[in-house]
């Protein structure tokens, strides 16, 4: 039995300021492209079950374009699959805050997809031998994780954040939602768990996947960029999985719009005047341009006053060149050298006083304080990540 698993769809997120001929925010009309390749590539497969895991809307309320979308083009795979078993789960983004709401997925039922969107259900599809336990974002912690013992196929659907997984990603985390256990997902138990919420493809067990958005659209582009390169990840895409063999393949989708990291630039030693020619030196170098890309160039060692006196004219017009370029000028790290008589020496670093602390801290028993550290060095890494975006927001 060949499962589907995608999730994180986010239609109708807008980003940016730039608007499609047809006055549609460019952002959004890229995020439905890649929904619409996403449906395309699976018609091709054929697959018995389609499962997406949450976040099918950016917001609760999503805009008629970003409906229009879903609804059209999962009607094309209702009515190409007419067999296929799709269920489909809320996430935190589909998930009113109030029950009188009401959840505009419920409009997919009129399809023959089956939606769960308030509390978890299991579901025997009984001619098939596959057991489905649907759980919602805002029913993870009522939630009962049992299998189905008469089930050929017991398989899990969630939206919601599992432990292990780092909060890299401002879009992941909401609401203070508390982390589901590795103890509480009982991944074992379960012959596939499809997981949404977190938007890189990851594995949190060897059958629990999280199949990651279908585009970029959290708040931190760069922080998936970033979890992509460091894991060799292929980009935005879905999983197909076989339920008999194991058989495994992520489906990488080609998308609209390309997300590209200039080569680092060292600020050190250069006056602002020299800064500026080695950025447009490395911005004229970018293989095949910045031109309608999204574009980040880091500069390292950048102090206030070189940051202040550089050509802005030219950064203006990286911006106007490219769908949004992000110069991510990063100061300086303050050191003073020790003397050995004890004098006022090197200043610890941020990142030091923060191990430090954490380190030498009481904690309650039960932490593990190797865990600790970790998570607050990964907080502080993220935090230099986004403190400097101002610099290349668009303007």
């Amino acid at each position: 039995m060949k499962i589907v698993h995608l999730a994180d769809l986010h239609l109708g997120f807008r980003q940016f300021q730039r608007l499609t001929p047809s006055g549609l925010n460019q952002r959004e009309t890229d995020v439905a492209q890649s929904f619409k390749k996403a449906i395309d590539s699976i018609i091709e497969l054929e697959p018995d079950v389609i499962l997406i895991a949450g976040d099918v809307f950016h917001a609760v309320r999503p805009t008629n374009p970003a409906i229009l979308q879903a609804y059209y083009h999962f009607q094309r795979l209702m009515q190409a699959l007419p067999d296929a078993i799709v269920v489909m789960v809320s996430g935190n983004h589909d998930t009113p805050r109030t029950v009188e709401t009401g959840s505009i997925l419920r409009l997919f039922q009129n399809l023959g997809i089956t939606v769960v969107e308030t509390e978890a259900k299991s579901i025997f599809f009984e001619d098939r031998g596959l057991h489905v336990y649907a759980v919602p974002h805002d029913a993870v912690r009522d939630a009962r994780f049992t299998p189905i013992a008469d089930a050929k196929y017991n398989v899990l659907l969630l939206h919601a954040e599992v432990e292990g997984v780092i909060n890299r990603f401002s879009s992941v985390g909401t609401r203070g939602t508390p982390d589901l256990t590795m103890r509480e997902l009982g991944a074992e138990k379960w012959d596939y768990v499809a997981l949404g919420h977190y938007h890189v493809y990851k594995s949190v067990a060897p059958n629990a996947w999280y199949a990651g958005a279908t585009e970029y659209t959290s708040t931190n582009v760069w922080g998936e960029v970033d979890e992509q390169r460091e894991n060799n990840i292929p980009g935005k895409g879905f999983i197909e999985h076989n339920l008999e063999t194991g058989e495994h393949h992520f489906h990488p989708i080609s998308l609209s719009r390309t997300v590209i990291d200039i080569p680092e630039v060292s600020a050190e030693g250069l006056s602002a005047a020299q800064l500026s020619e080695a950025i447009a030196d490395a911005v004229e170098k970018c293989d095949g341009g910045i031109e309608d890309r999204i574009v980040r160039l880091i500069v390292r060692d950048v102090p206030r006053h070189i940051l202040r006196d550089l050509d802005h004219r030219k950064i203006r017009e990286y911006k106007r060149r490219a769908l949004n370029f992000l110069l991510d000028a990063r100061r300086p790290v303050p050191v003073r050298i020790e003397s050995a008589s004890g004098a006022p020496g090197r200043r610890a670093s941020l990142t030091e006083t923060v191990r430090t602390m954490l380190e030498t801290r009481a904690v309650t028993p039960g932490i593990d304080r190797k865990a600790l550290v970790d998570l607050g060095l990964r907080y502080l890494e993220e935090v230099e990540r986004l403190a400097p975006a101002s610099v290349g927001e668009d303007s």
